[in-house]
């Protein structure tokens, strides 16, 4: 299936690929564009939009759109629950709700500065999600 969402990723629009990838749809293809040819090419390609104004699968009230995903496709993985309270953090600018928001936000930026290409930064952060992830599942495991 193809998704598409905004070109220069960041937070989210890393976080929502990975996801999608690794619960979702492991052959998910991923198109990024301008925000204001999303929809349209979305249309045209049959394409999942998200991550995007007028895209169901986009921010609602304090959610960001990782969390609406986990929603969307009932996943219930605690450790990716704890992972959503990151990603939603570092993505809504509510760093201190998080510990480990802030670094995320700065690899963000710093996969950006490095990886301008949206396919290749996604793929190259996908390890550190990885990463991530391996640790949430350590942490709800202690809880």
């Amino acid at each position: 299936m193809k998704w598409i969402t905004r070109s220069h990723v960041h937070v989210d629009r890393v976080a929502c690929p990975w996801l999608i990838r690794r619960f979702i749809d492991s052959e998910a293809e991923f198109l990024f564009v301008p925000k204001s040819k999303v929809l349209e090419i979305a249309a045209k390609e049959g394409a999942i939009a998200f991550d995007t104004p007028g895209a169901e699968l986009h921010h609602r009230d304090h959610l960001c759109t990782f969390d609406v995903i986990i929603k969307a496709y009932e996943l219930t993985d605690p450790a990716l629950l704890r992972m959503a309270r990151v990603i939603n953090a570092a993505d809504t600018d509510h760093l201190e709700a998080d510990p480990l928001a802030a670094g995320f936000e700065a690899i963000a930026v710093g996969y950006g500065l490095r990886y301008p290409d949206d396919l290749e930064n996604i793929e190259r952060q996908f390890e550190v999600y990885d990463a991530l992830y391996a640790w949430c599942r350590l942490d709800v495991a202690k809880q």
